[in-house]
């Protein structure tokens, strides 16, 4: 195993790959060049998954002929393509890669009832389906399709990866890997512990029928939520004006799934080149699970960046990880 590993915008901590840190400044500065280049039109279009529209925009770069690769993505946990995501996707294409980013079924503009439920496998499912699209799509060379997932997608990306060998590429950025019990996080023990009911109230809605019983993505530090640090409640603030579709609710259910969900266990077993992003200071994922699923990759590479799990959403430090992740997927699908 070559792990790849520098600290973003410092000097590299380890360099145990053929990949210098002077060589990734070069290949990001070569992305923004491209960036600059290229132009891109941008349509919405929809694919079956398990008998489930799925809502998605398709970034083409228009200034390359012939065949392109592409990067299926998806957001992290309750998100929707909406919500942050188009500046990455618009990144990406400017640089000469096709993108298809999606909504999961029950969320944004898919369809899927009960509205706002987030169900691992079906996630799965749909990522499996939009590639399938992607590979069928027009223009598209069905041996360069890479993936890109962030926070929770960015575990699944993980797991398809691990079956999917016809994958070219991954991004993992800020992922899921698992939980960490034991971690130290900004929410209260009582708070986590109403978490928990709420879990358990829902599971018992479901076993009834009746509609979910839905609590926040992110909210104040004592309330009942997913993610209840400061940052977490700005950021969304931030990108909500911009997300007509997207909810601050899910179905409280899913946190005894995530309980028992360690993508980060499938790295060993993902054979192409996989780039997992981190955030020092994330306290919204396992730091640790996440170093070492890079670190257990076979073709894994790792990026640091000292800031906190919803800093990648805006700003300075979404721009940088745009350029890093530009470079890492130009390196591997246009050679």
């Amino acid at each position: 195993m070559q792990l790849g590993e520098v600290a973003a915008w410092h000097l590299p901590t380890a360099t145990a790959s053929s990949t210098s840190q002077s060589d990734i400044i070069a290949m990001a500065l070569a992305a923004a060049t491209a960036t600059a280049e290229q132009r891109l039109e941008k349509s919405a279009v929809w694919f079956d998954s398990d008998g489930v529209n799925c809502a998605a925009d398709l970034y083409r770069p228009t200034t390359i002929g012939g065949i392109s690769p592409c990067v299926v993505m998806a957001h992290g946990t309750a998100g929707t393509r909406d919500l942050g995501l188009h500046a990455y996707a618009e990144g990406f294409a400017r640089a000469g890669l096709a993108v298809l980013v999606f909504d999961y079924r029950h969320f944004g503009e898919s369809g899927g009832q009960p509205r706002q439920l987030i169900d691992i496998q079906e996630q799965l499912g749909d990522y499996r389906a939009a590639i399938r699209f992607a590979r069928k799509l027009r223009g598209v060379d069905p041996n360069r399709v890479a993936l890109w997932g962030t926070s929770l997608s960015g575990g699944h990306v993980m797991e398809i990866a691990a079956e999917d060998h016809q994958i070219a590429a991954v991004v993992s950025q800020v992922p899921f890997a698992g939980i960490e019990f034991g971690r130290a996080t900004p929410r209260s023990r009582t708070a986590t512990l109403k978490l928990l009911a709420a879990a358990l109230l829902d599971g018992l809605h479901r076993l009834l029928g009746l509609q979910p019983f839905l609590v926040p993505l992110v909210g104040p530090a004592t309330s009942v939520s997913a993610f209840n640090d400061p940052d977490a409640l700005e950021t969304l603030k931030v990108l909500a004006a911009d997300a007509p579709t997207w909810r601050n609710a899910f179905a409280a259910r899913a946190i005894l799934a995530l309980m028992k969900y360690r993508p980060g266990e499938a790295a060993p077993r993902i054979r192409v080149p996989i780039l997992v992003c981190i955030a020092e200071a994330d306290t919204a994922g396992s730091v640790k699970l996440a170093v070492r699923a890079a670190q257990r990759a076979p073709r894994g590479e790792l990026l640091r960046y000292p800031v906190g799990h919803f800093a990648v959403y805006t700003g300075e430090v979404m721009h940088r990880l745009i350029a890093d992740e530009t470079a890492f997927l130009r390196r591997h699908l246009l050679g």
